[in-house]
């Protein structure tokens, strides 16, 4: 089989759960109002805008990559974020990630009562919190009194493992099944088919899983003569082995090189 097929096959397994299908998926503002509408519980949500791989900085210079941001008609923004791997510490992640949204939205000298609303949409395979349920709100709660102190940042937990008769667990099985449809998301349903099934969508999902391809050698390769030059040939043999090593390294020597 050739790489191009190889690439064709391994692009109709993808599905919105996949950060490469997503983040082409939300390149369509009504995807993003469809399925915040359902995680949300709000039939009246509008979304203006929607960022695919919006980018934020530090003031120490180190970005990171949202998978979508987006803005709702209140003003509020929101991140959405797809994990598949239980491989790190994720709420700390949503911290990270809602800090650094809040700093990069807040123009310099605004009074604090004026800084937008942000919201994070965790969407994970695996049940972050083993409660067995779809669906998690995180507040944030006084703990002498019990009563919850809203200082406008909301965490919202969804995860497809765990299955029951919701709107969002209905909304999961698209994420996750190959020939999961359901037309009461047809947003969601329509542009997941285009990019599984139509020739054109394929195409598209092809060339960027070629173009990423090419991006993550670029970057072992710059590793390597890193690695090579300080003559770490223990660390170099090891990251042919090892690849959580290897990605350790890469954000130790590269830090400002990502795959989009």
């Amino acid at each position: 089989m050739s790489n191009k097929a190889k690439i064709r096959e391994e692009a109709r397994k993808l599905n919105p759960i996949d950060d490469l299908m997503f983040r082409k998926m939300a390149e369509d503002t009504e995807f993003c109002q469809e399925i915040l509408r359902v995680i949300l519980e709000d039939n009246q949500l509008i979304v203006l805008e929607s960022t695919p791989q919006w980018t934020g900085a530090n003031l120490q210079g180190r970005s990171v990559i949202l998978d979508a941001k987006c803005i709702k008609g209140n003003g509020a923004q929101v991140d959405i974020e797809v994990q598949k791997a239980d491989d790190d510490d994720h709420q700390r992640r949503v911290r990270y990630n809602s800090a650094i949204l809040t700093t990069n939205i807040a123009d310099p000298g605004i009074k604090f009562e004026k800084i937008p609303d942000v919201c994070v949409v965790f969407i994970s395979k695996f049940d972050i919190f083993e409660g067995n349920l779809p669906l998690y709100h995180v507040d944030r709660i006084v703990r002498e009194t019990g009563k919850i102190a809203n200082n406008g940042l909301e965490e919202v937990y969804v995860n497809t493992k765990i299955k029951d008769d919701s709107e969002v667990s209905k909304l999961m099985e698209v994420f996750v099944d190959d020939n999961a449809y359901n037309s009461k998301f047809p947003k969601t349903s329509n542009i997941k088919r285009r990019y599984k099934e139509t020739e054109g969508g394929l195409n598209i999902m092809c060339e960027i899983m070629e173009r990423i391809t090419t991006e993550e050698r670029n970057r072992i390769n710059k590793l390597n003569a890193i690695l090579l030059k300080n003559k770490r040939y223990d660390d170099l043999q090891r990251t042919t082995e090892d690849h959580e090593f290897q990605e350790k390294l890469m954000k130790e020597l590269l830090p400002n090189e990502t795959i989009n």
